[in-house]
């Protein structure tokens, strides 16, 4: 018995859904239920959720790079300096991956399907060696910014859930849960500091992902910087 859907419908479906319903709603159930197939017949392209978590990834992955950073005129250049060349990746990466609901999560901890990232990956990591970098460190840089603008994700998605360019939010998109002003007032009173640190943390996401970025590229130029 050969499957009438294939590997790349389920994952396109998938994705999709994912803007629905979230991480904790994608079910292969779920997913089988909007092709219109029983939930058996995905196990022909995936054993399990994580396997399919993996090839979705791979597939925001592919999306990202195409066309791939630094080629070509109207690519999503990575040229100027080692250091614009993380700034513009990370914020890249960021920018795409809020453009999926619980992108963060999805993409953190996967494991690549395919050897798509190894192309985009190889030129960030030749600019970084051209700069001065010698390759353990380059791949250390590159690793330490990554996994930064990662966990921002994951904790900016959980403050607006909703996927969308974040020029878009409105205040009403914010979880309710992560209210300045509220929180302010819960331990305010006992933990001052604790409490003025949630505009820092939880007030202009934009800004505060743009400033910690610098605060590691600065790190990074200060240790290993080329």
């Amino acid at each position: 018995m050969v499957s009438r859907i294939d590997r790349k419908q389920v994952v396109d479906t998938a994705l999709r859904l994912l803007n629905e319903v979230g991480l904790d709603g994608l079910t292969l159930r779920r997913i089988a239920k909007e092709l219109n197939v029983q939930a058996p017949a995905l196990y022909w392209h995936f054993k399990n959720k994580q396997e399919l978590l993996d090839e979705m990834a791979t597939e925001m992955f592919r999306r990202m790079f195409a066309p791939m950073p630094g080629e070509g005129a109207g690519a999503r250049g990575l040229g100027g300096t080692w250091q614009e060349v993380l700034l513009t990746s990370c914020r890249s990466l960021r920018r795409e991956l809020l453009g999926y609901r619980d992108g963060g999560k999805v993409f953190s901890g996967t494991r690549m399907t395919d050897e798509s990232y190894a192309r985009p990956l190889d030129n960030i990591l030749r600019r970084l060696t051209a700069a001065g970098f010698p390759p353990g460190p380059a791949a250390r840089a590159w690793w330490t910014a990554y996994h930064y603008t990662i966990g921002a994700v994951i904790e900016e998605q959980s403050v607006f859930p909703e996927p969308g360019e974040p020029e878009a939010r409105r205040p009403e998109d914010r979880d309710p849960a992560y209210d300045i002003e509220s929180r302010a007032q819960k331990i305010g009173g006992s933990y001052p500091l604790a409490a003025r640190a949630g505009e820092e943390m939880f007030g202009d996401l934009e800004r505060g992902f743009e400033e910690g970025l610098r605060i590691i590229v600065a790190g990074i130029e200060a240790t290993a910087g080329g």
